[in-house]
Order: C-alpha cells, then sequence, then structure tokens
C-alpha cells in the first residue's frame, strides 16, 4: 500500500505540473521554459520509480476494498493527467504552428515587375 501511495503523490504532482503548464501554455503562448521541463523530467523519472515499485510489491495485509479505492482514485487522476497533457499538446502545436505563419507572412512581397516576368515567361 506504501508503493501505491508513493505512487498516488507522484500522481498528483504531475497533475499540478501538467496544470501549471496549461497556464503557462496559455498565458505567454509558447512552450515552456526550461525550469518547467526539468521539473517534468525528474517527475517522469520519479514516477518510473514508483512504477517499478508497484510492480515489486507485495499485496499482503492490504484490505481489497481499501486498494481497490487507491487504484480507482489513482486511475482517476492518471486520466486527468492525460486529458491534460493532450490538451498541452495541441496548445503548443497551435502556438508553435502560430508562430511558423507570423515568420511565413513577414517575408518580403515579391514585385510586381518580377511577377510580371516570371507570368511572360511561362505564358
Amino acid at each position: 500500500m506504501e508503493a501505491l501511495q508513493k505512487h498516488q503523490q507522484v500522481c498528483d504532482e504531475l497533475h499540478a505540473l501538467a496544470l501549471d503548464e496549461n497556464r503557462h501554455l496559455q498565458q505567454h503562448r509558447r512552450a515552456p521554459d526550461a525550469p518547467l521541463l526539468e521539473r517534468k523530467r525528474t517527475l517522469l523519472s520519479r514516477l518510473d520509480d514508483t512504477l517499478l515499485a508497484l510492480r515489486t510489491a507485495s499485496r499482503e495485509g492490504v484490505g481489497a476494498s481499501d486498494f481497490r479505492q487507491a487504484i480507482e482514485k489513482t486511475r482517476s487522476r492518471i486520466l486527468q493527467i492525460l486529458q491534460l497533457d493532450k490538451e498541452n499538446e495541441q496548445l503548443l502545436l497551435r502556438f508553435s504552428l502560430a508562430g511558423n505563419r507570423a515568420n511565413e507572412n513577414t517575408s518580403p512581397a515579391a514585385s510586381p515587375s518580377l511577377l510580371q516576368k516570371i507570368y511572360q515567361r511561362h505564358s
């Protein structure tokens, strides 16, 4: 049960991180800064550790209903994280594409005489 509780704690921290990332994306309309990404890497490493601990943990002495409730709570949190992560990916994609379009729109326009020469060559 202790391994599951640690896993739940990491999931709660990942959820808070996903919310922070979402706020950052909505406010700044750009990719998260290095500290946020480093925090994410650290939490993902801890998540790997808790998953390993869950796989090797013994379930002896744990009440079935308590364990089931803890599992359901964890699953619910994971679904929330996945939903937020999907939204964050969509925001990041939208903002990165908008940035690329802004760069394309700032390119110098072809002069009318150049366009006329090209048109005459191909007509």
